[in-house]
């Protein structure tokens, strides 16, 4: 496994890190439970080839991966660090950050939490959450008292945003999205490590489940790999400003796969990488004859979230990548970061299209949108 310095944390990480998000699940009666015994042999295998990083969050696996993974990390807790973070939509005075806090410390049976994130936030829903709650300073004082070992931030704004929030002086490091498909963060990412955070960045497969858009870059390219996942991964750690990839791992099979690929310290070449680039905006030209993105459509009188919808159709239609695009179209209305309604919500109501100014045809592509990834 290689190690990279994490931010001025002093910390060596892991480039790998375990997503702790999608553990395998199963039926006991009628409730759906984490498969504890699958579970303690993928993190004790991720651990035994190096990761030394654990990423959950307080409603991952519905509430139950916090639990899970300080049952699987118990032997070797000290010699790990876990990462998690503080629900902020159900935060709603003071003294729920540190309440919740508690009670994922009781979860995880440790003591204290490596780095603690404030989830998903973006510049504006931070301080109106700080507003009801005062999470900053409970932040802070949990720090003090050893709760918390480093203060982070998860992050699902527009990029200038990150920057804003880096400039506050409150955070070590950050989490947030990059791979070959969405590279939005990437001057973000930079500007975080030059004021000394730590950077991970999560969904680097695609939530684990990219499939042909990687090979046929590789094909393209004339490099070998045995996987999408793999050529997707070198792509990302082939950034200087990466110093952790999540993975959100289900079996021992991408534990290997992906622990192999993070351990051969051969990211793809700046030439590579320059290629990739070109392919992918080539690719985002044809995309933008679908739609830009630019959002002038919006607001959406039924709530429907149409330039996300077409972003995963994108996805879906022009780099061949189904089931993160369908993933991504479940989760519409799931989260505060994702907000809204699918293309089913659509009452043909046209004010989208009045908007458009590429005049696309917005009611009728919603119907194939919801027919392709619903």
């Amino acid at each position: 496994m290689l190690y990279k310095d994490f931010g001025n944390t002093g910390i060596k990480i892991s480039s790998l890190g375990f997503g702790c998000m999608r553990f395998p699940m199963v039926k006991s009666g009628s409730a759906d439970i984490v498969d504890q015994d699958k579970v303690a042999q993928m993190i004790s295998r991720a651990y035994d080839l190096g990761v030394n990083y654990y990423d959950t969050a307080y409603f991952y696996n519905g509430g139950l991966s916090e639990e899970a993974l300080g049952k699987a990390v118990k032997d070797f807790r000290e010699k790990i660090y876990i990462s998690s973070k503080s629900p902020g939509h159900l935060l709603k005075a003071p003294g729920d950050f540190r309440r919740i806090l508690e009670e994922q410390l009781k979860r995880l049976d440790t003591d204290y939490i490596d780095f603690y994130h404030f989830h998903g936030i973006g510049y504006d829903n931070f301080f109106e959450t700080d507003k009801k709650t005062d999470w900053i300073n409970a932040a802070a004082r949990a720090k003090e008292e050893g709760l918390i070992r480093h203060i982070s931030f998860s992050f699902h704004d527009k990029a200038e945003n990150m920057k804003k929030l880096i400039d506050l002086g409150l955070f070590e490091s950050v989490l947030c999205q990059y791979s070959a498909v969405d590279r939005s963060n990437e001057e973000a990412m930079e500007y975080a490590k030059s004021k000394g955070l730590g950077v991970v960045v999560m969904g680097p497969l695609g939530g684990g489940r990219v499939s042909g858009l990687p090979l046929q870059i590789a094909e393209k390219l004339g490099v070998k790999v045995n996987s999408s996942a793999e050529m997707a991964l070198r792509f990302v750690f082939a950034n200087s400003n990466v110093d952790c990839a999540l993975s959100g791992m289900e079996n021992l099979q991408m534990v290997e796969e992906n622990a192999a690929t993070a351990s051969k310290g051969e990211p793809l070449s700046d030439d590579e990488v320059e290629a990739i680039n070109a392919l992918m905006k080539e690719n985002e030209k044809l995309a933008q004859l679908y739609c830009t993105g630019c959002a002038y459509c919006m607001p959406c009188p039924q709530g429907v979230n149409i330039p996300h919808i077409f972003r995963m159709m994108n996805y879906y239609k022009i780099y061949n990548i189904y089931e993160y695009s369908k993933n991504g179209y479940a989760e519409i209305g799931t989260s505060e970061w994702l907000p809204g309604k699918r293309a089913d919500a659509c009452n043909q109501c046209g004010q989208c299209e009045k908007k458009c100014p590429q005049k696309i045809k917005i009611r009728e592509q919603l119907k194939e949108s919801h027919a392709a990834l619903a």
